[in-house]
């Protein structure tokens, strides 16, 4: 004992002796570019989800952290600290819906700080929007309102509007990101970490992760956005993250404590710096110094971040400031440096040769409807809100502004998210819709109330709307017409042009006769609804609003409503005490299906045989194309011992596919009337539809019903219907980007790299959020879809997309939860039905666009129809029945859009038209257009 205290003794002695002190170091971070030197950016951030495995606001207040510690408010406070006590410190952030949670609550002082760390390039706003959306279901309305509601934050508080794009998690990159979202918002660059891990090996080969994408071919070369792919995922290089609870070790610079490591860490670090300068060109590389909900504790990062800065720098062997995209990206561009050029977009995203993100293209297909319908309505509400005049006092659209925004996020509207959090964001969506039902029934209450009256002032008609009409509940029009009474029906058209179109909706009565305003009787159709259909309201029903519906329908009633520009109609529906001549003839055919049923006028026809249904279009006399539609479900892989990969809610891995037959004693209930035909096919216990053709109109209606999807074999499905036909399309289809461009795909082929194929199926599968088609020589196929979904060509003249799916694994991509929705009633739970459309339509080659481009512009702004009850004629008499917010007779041309009306909180205005055509798609529409403005909105004042 006593020789060991003598070493220590000696030991001690000699540190003394050396004359080695511990003292106070003022490391040096001052930020400065040195052109001869390689210099390392190094850019602090927190990647914040805005909803995954936590809602949104458990995030940020960090509760529920017995899933993951995280708490966003620490996050903000813990930076700001920090930034406040370096000016040489930097931070970016990017989801405004955190940050505005954050700036609520600051003192007017704190804010005052805060406002001169943005002033002074401190702290910087990357991306601005009030998430980091989707890119493969989103619609690109809804990513620009998101993206525009974050910047207007941005800009009426600090005075900035953001430079940089900064995808960093997003599974897949849309070239309407880049050049919509990119470019045309003004930014200067755009950087992500996700793309496919074979074009990631070629481009660290040959030096190009860094590209000139050019997403539009109609924009060209204005289209350009500078593109930044980094080397690995959006953290640090190994051994550089500083959590509080990370393992990476720090530098350890006190003399006088053990394992000082100063020289081993700036050597590990030139290490890590001089790989990356081997894959990046110039001498600029990047590193991101964060990741997922990181800095809580914030001291932790900037500490060892300062002393890397200070010890490399002093080294002498590179340059490394603390830096931000947008200081990276000025660089880069002052380097005169070529760039390759990039085209088309980054689907679809494979981390691993069994594993294609194409899943989730499909996955939650009923949130994902609830979000698309609910961006439809918003567009229309913010229209009646702007045409009414805003009211702050009373209800308005940002509660739904905001839902919707968040509903765009990267693990919501793509169905990523724990089921607890798509429960979140589907009740945020439901509270934004009932204030913006308020405002719209008091916005078309105000337009139809008559010059001279009182109601102008304080609109008095009480209009009921419908949200579970979809699946044929509407109380308003099931009321039973009594004493004289009768419903009005207004409906309102969004869009910039006139539109006749066929409303539907359930009543209790088969007396019933629908007139127009001038008490002109309109052609109407009375049909029964289904078994499926009744069992459907009367299920989900009860468990959306907790009660079995009061009134029972027995039919839907169909009729044309003409609807003009920007404006609304008014129809009757009156109880006449008689049968009504508008009932359907319909009967139904049994057995095997051994005899040939056909329905359908014009060129159009529906065809049903045992072999199923098919779809024909006479072209011409010598050209005739028929398209035969069936369902199938792929069985999703549960994995194997040589790869554990699954199909989950991200990954798309199917083992095998089997066919679903109609039941041997399939039964078909064919309805004919004078608006449309339809059939009504039961293909098994799970699995009906309804394929319906209208008169005057060129494509077939199919509305599907799925689910519950069987999980009690243990067996992962993946539901997909087909289209088959004998076309020649030599591999080669074309998807929409975000609803707005079509993108040319070829079967197993990538423009930018040699495919290796192992997932032939998984691998060919595309985002779809407008449609799909194909064409020959000969002919043209497209299907329009009403929500994303995912969707391919997998044989020549074939399309299919994937409809529903119920999983019995995770994917292990992080949810930590299986794919298994349900719907829950007293009786139990059972997997979810879905409902949905899609439309089909044969062309001759090149005429499809026309068809694709406005018709789609109506499945996404459907007709908002609203009720109210009148006694006899009063409410026609006294209000104005027909309404357009433009000069008479004038529309928007067809190739022309109104993506956007609204009045702003300020008082201005809003405007935003869209060309619906791509260079050369069509010979009629894609020209320039005209618009006349000041034929717009010609009863609002100008100031």
């Amino acid at each position: 004992m006593a020789v060991k205290c003598f070493s220590l003794y000696l030991i001690l002695a000699a540190i003394v002796i050396g004359g080695v002190t511990s003292e106070y170091i003022e490391y040096n971070t001052k930020p400065r570019i040195v052109p001869e030197k390689i210099n390392v950016h190094l850019v602090p951030h927190s990647h914040d989800d805005v909803g995954w495995l936590k809602t949104v606001d458990q995030y940020y207040v960090g509760s529920n952290n017995s899933i993951r510690g995280a708490c966003v408010q620490n996050v903000l406070d813990s930076v700001i600290a920090s930034l406040l006590d370096d000016e040489n410190r930097k931070f970016i952030y990017v989801e405004m819906a955190f940050f505005q949670r954050w700036w609520r609550q600051q003192s007017n002082a704190k804010k005052v700080k805060v406002k001169k760390l943005v002033d002074s390039g401190q702290l910087e706003f990357i991306n601005g929007g009030m998430c980091m959306h989707d890119e493969a279901t989103p619609h690109y309305i809804d990513m620009i309102d998101q993206t525009t509601l974050g910047h207007q934050f941005i800009k009426t508080e600090f005075g900035q509007v953001p430079r940089v794009g900064w995808q960093i998690d997003p599974f897949g990159h849309s070239a309407v990101q880049a050049y919509l979202l990119g470019a045309e918002f003004g930014f200067d660059s755009l950087f992500f970490a996700r793309i496919d891990y074979q074009d990631r090996a070629k481009r660290l080969r040959e030096k190009t992760l860094e590209v000139i994408w050019q997403g539009s071919k109609s924009l060209g070369s204005s289209s350009q956005i500078f593109t930044g792919v980094f080397p690995r995922h959006y953290d640090p290089p190994e051994g550089f993250t500083f959590e509080i609870n990370d393992v990476s070790a720090p530098i350890q610079d006190d003399p006088l404590l053990f394992d000082y490591n100063v020289q081993e860490r700036v050597n590990d670090f030139v290490a890590a710096a001089l790989a990356q300068v081997n894959v990046t060109r110039t001498n600029h590389i990047m590193w991101l110094m964060g990741t997922d909900f990181r800095y809580q504790y914030a001291y932790s990062w900037f500490r060892q971040i300062d002393k890397f800065i200070h010890y490399v720098n002093k080294d002498g062997r590179l340059n490394v400031l603390y830096s931000t995209p947008s200081i990276y990206t000025d660089a880069k561009y002052a380097a005169n440096e070529s760039w390759p050029l990039k085209t088309d977009d980054f689907f679809p995203y494979a981390d691993k040769p069994n594993a294609y993100w194409t899943g989730y293209f499909t996955s939650r297909p009923a949130f994902k409807k609830y979000v698309r319908d609910l961006s439809g309505y918003y567009l229309a509400a913010r229209q009646l809100e702007f045409l009414r005049g805003r009211d702050s006092s009373g209800p308005t659209t940002d509660m739904l502004a905001d839902a919707l925004a968040i509903a765009q996020h990267h693990d919501a509207v793509s169905g990523t998210q724990r089921q607890h959090v798509a429960a979140d964001y589907a009740l945020r969506l439901s509270m934004g819709y009932l204030q913006a039902e308020k405002l719209v029934a008091s916005s078309l209450s105000f337009l139809s109330a008559a010059k001279s009256s009182t109601e102008k002032k304080n609109p008095g008609t009480k209009f009921q709307q419908c949200p579970l009409l979809n699946i044929s509940y509407c109380p308003a029009s099931e009321a039973r017409l009594l004493s004289g009474k009768s419903l009005v029906v207004v409906v309102y058209n969004s869009l910039g042009w006139k539109r006749e179109e066929v409303v539907r909706v359930p009543v209790s009565s088969e007396n019933v006769i629908v007139k127009d305003a001038s008490g002109k009787e309109v052609v109407f159709q009375l049909l029964p609804l289904s078994e499926i259909a009744l069992r459907i309201r009367n299920e989900y029903v009860k468990a959306y609003l907790g009660r079995s519906p009061r009134d029972t329908a027995k039919h839907v009633l169909a009729f044309t409503a003409s609807v003009p520009p920007l404006g609304f109609s008014s129809y009757v529906i009156s109880d006449t005490g008689r049968t009504a001549r508008g009932l359907s003839a319909s009967y139904v055919t049994s057995g095997s299906m051994n005899q040939n049923v056909e329905v359908g006028q014009g060129n159009l026809k529906l065809r049903y045989s045992e072999e199923g249904v098919k779809i024909t279009r006479h072209l011409s006399t010598k050209n005739q194309v028929t398209a035969e539609q069936s369902y199938a479900y792929y069985i999703g892989s549960n994995g194997t011992d040589k790869d554990p990969q699954a199909s989950g809610a991200y990954v798309f891995r199917p083992d095998g596919v089997l066919p679903i037959k109609s039941k041997e004693e399939a039964q078909l209930t064919i309805v004919q009337g004078p608006l449309f035909d339809e059939v009504h096919q039961e293909l098994n216990s799970w699995i009906s539809q309804i394929t319906r053709v209208y008169k005057g109109k060129n494509h077939a209606e199919i509305e599907f019903t799925i689910g519950p999807i069987p999980a009690d074999d243990g067996i992962s499905k993946e539901i997909i219907t087909k289209l088959t036909t004998t076309m020649k399309t030599n591999g080669t289809f074309y998807t929409d980007s975000n609803g707005r461009d079509f993108i040319k795909r070829i079967r197993d082929f990538r423009t930018d790299w040699d495919l290796q194929v192992y997932q032939p199926v998984a691998g060919n599968y595309y985002p779809l959020n407008l449609g799909i088609y194909m064409q020959d020589k000969t002919s043209e196929l497209s299907v329009l879809v009403d929500r994303a979904v995912g969707g391919s060509s997998l044989e020549n003249g074939q399309i299919e997309l994937m409809l529903h799916r119920r999983m019995q694994h995770d994917d292990i991509r992080g949810v930590g939860e299986i794919l298994n929705e349900t719907v829950c009633l007293p009786e139990g739970c059972k997997g979810l039905t879905i409902q949905g459309k899609f439309y089909v339509q044969i062309d001759k080659p090149g005429d499809g666009a026309k068809w694709r481009r406005t018709f789609g512009q109506e499945i996404y702004s459907p007709l908002l129809i609203a009720f109210t009850e009148q006694e006899g004629d009063s409410w026609i008499n006294s209000h104005k029945t027909t309404f357009s917010a433009f000069e008479p007779s004038y529309s928007l041309p067809k190739n022309v859009a109104l993506l956007t009306l609204q009045e702003l909180e300020n008082g201005e205005v809003l405007l935003r038209l869209a060309h619906l055509f791509e260079v050369g798609e069509d010979s009629e529409y894609s020209v320039m257009a005209k618009v006349e403005l000041k034929k717009l909105f010609h009863n609002k004042k100008r100031s």
